[in-house]
């Protein structure tokens, strides 16, 4: 099997997540536009998904356009990304994640 090597464009969304604070989250639309690939939600949502240093890129402070959490798959199982959004600080409700409270804003 071939080991994962990112490539330049999943490199640069994983820094965009590494400056989402705690207590906050962003989309994979915003992740995709401040990287400077705007359009590449669904590519940022692939790169997370093989995202290969979980402790220092915390992609589960990703959810999508209408706040809503990822499936179970993505975080080792039903509840882990919730559970960490929690302790984080930050409160799920029906699967999602109120963006206007809890949503990063770098740009003001």
């Amino acid at each position: 099997m071939r080991s994962f090597r990112p490539g330049p464009c999943d490199e640069a969304f994983y820094e965009v997540v590494r400056r989402i604070p705690a207590g906050h989250v962003a989309t994979y639309g915003q992740i995709a536009f401040l990287s400077g690939h705007p359009g590449a939600a669904r590519a940022v949502g692939n790169a997370l998904h093989r995202n290969p240093d979980p402790d220092r890129t915390p992609c589960f402070r990703v959810v999508d356009a209408s706040g809503r959490l990822s499936g179970a798959f993505a975080f080792g199982g039903a509840g882990e990304q919730q559970r960490r959004l929690e302790k984080d600080g930050i409160t799920v409700n029906n699967g999602r994640v109120d963006l206007d409270r809890f949503g990063w804003h770098p740009l003001g």
